[in-house]
């Protein structure tokens, strides 16, 4: 395992949104590589006891943060914002992340692509402490953008923990 990716944000870097743009592209940019890495056969077979296959978390990257970013916090309106998943709602029924066999890893890697444009847009042009627009994800008390970068965040760096065991079961067969 290598200590430190040189990819990694500076350890100097000043705080704010310039920071979280930097941290996000970052991990965004991991995610991408790493599937990206993989052959065919290894981006689309699970290998874990949940059942994801490596090509569905880039999908799930991608509608994640568009589910907090532009439904979440800007109340946009979002074409399925559950489309990483085979159900309309996986918070009221059971599930799984499912990518249809037409939409590539270059697909998706080029549509997460475009979104972090949009995300390091809003982060730039909104303050951290703004409280998200009620109306789209959030109907009442939708959280502040700062919360969001944090959760997301959060959630590309243990699902980028889950991949790499993924990778490591691939690397094995």
């Amino acid at each position: 395992m290598v200590a430190h990716d040189s990819a990694e944000p500076t350890k100097r870097g000043g705080p704010g949104v310039e920071r979280w743009i930097d941290y996000l592209d970052w991990v965004r940019q991991d995610l991408v590589d790493r599937v990206l890495a993989l052959d065919e056969r290894d981006r689309r077979t699970a290998r874990v006891p949940t059942g994801w296959a490596p090509i569905e978390m880039l999908s799930h990257g991608y509608h994640l943060e568009r589910r907090w970013f532009l439904w979440g916090f800007l109340a946009e309106p979002v074409d399925e914002p559950w489309g990483d998943w085979d159900v309309d709602d996986p918070i009221v029924g059971e599930g799984r992340w499912h990518v249809p066999s037409d939409v590539t890893a270059e697909d998706l890697a080029a549509r997460l692509t475009a979104l972090g444009e949009r995300t390091r847009e809003i982060l730039r042009t909104h303050p951290l402490d703004t409280a998200g627009r009620a109306g789209g994800r959030f109907s009442v008390d939708p959280p502040t953008l700062e919360w969001i970068c944090f959760h997301v965040m959060a959630e590309y760096t243990r699902h980028l923990g889950h991949l790499d065991v993924a990778i490591e079961l691939a690397q094995d067969a």
